[in-house]
């Protein structure tokens, strides 16, 4: 496995290439941060985008879905897709209306997306997909019987031909907008966790586990 990802004609950037990088170290960060991604593929109703949890592992991306939704059909031979996870950072306020922007951190990968038949590739999904949403919490509950395994579709995907984006730091306004007196600057954004809501139909609830009470995605 190459330091770098695959560059090709599709996931070179034309627009601010600056912020490109083809790192995949950074690429994994990103998809290990984030929780949702958008996948595009085309189906016999034309092209659709959804929304799907996933997780990594080493170098390969997983997704998921329900047996009975008719588009993961396709998969069984292999389908191309593209895989979008973003993070988003900060609003970006510069002087210039138009020069407003956003600090982020994105990944797009492309290639074929095959269904997982190996029972063992499988689960070892199923569990990457509980511990990538919340490490700890896979040998804290009940495992995936055999009929709700056999009711998920589990897609796999080589993370390889990919383009990552990140825009950071302060507004870039023209040389001209650096005198007006607009406010100008970085309003930060994180995702934060709450505190834990126990069920109210446990009788009586245990302690709330630490990987609950401190939770954090960074």
């Amino acid at each position: 496995m190459t330091a770098e990802l695959s560059k090709t004609q599709r996931s070179t950037m034309s627009r601010h290439p600056e912020r490109a990088t083809y790192e995949r170290d950074i690429a994994f960060s990103i998809l290990d941060e984030g929780l949702v991604a958008h996948v595009g593929l085309t189906t016999p109703d034309g092209v659709v985008v959804l929304p799907m949890t996933y997780a990594r592992i080493a170098d390969k991306l997983y997704l998921h879905g329900a047996v009975a939704s008719r588009w993961l059909a396709s998969f069984d031979e292999g389908s191309d897709v593209s895989v979008c996870v973003t993070l988003l950072d900060g609003l970006v306020l510069a002087r210039s209306a138009f020069s407003h922007s956003m600090n982020y951190r994105s990944v797009v990968a492309f290639g074929t997306a095959t269904t997982v038949r190996d029972d063992e590739e499988k689960q070892k999904a199923f569990k990457a997909f509980l511990e990538h949403m919340l490490p700890g919490r896979w040998d804290d509950s009940r495992q995936p019987n055999r009929k709700e395994v056999a009711a998920t579709t589990v897609l796999s995907l080589r993370i390889d031909e990919a383009s990552v984006k990140v825009r950071s730091g302060p507004p870039k306004d023209t040389a001209g907008d650096y005198a007006l007196t607009h406010w100008a600057g970085v309003i930060p954004l994180s995702l934060t966790s709450g505190e834990p809501l126990p069920d109210p139909a446990m009788a009586a609830p245990p302690a709330v586990p630490a990987y609950a009470k401190d939770y954090s995605r960074t």
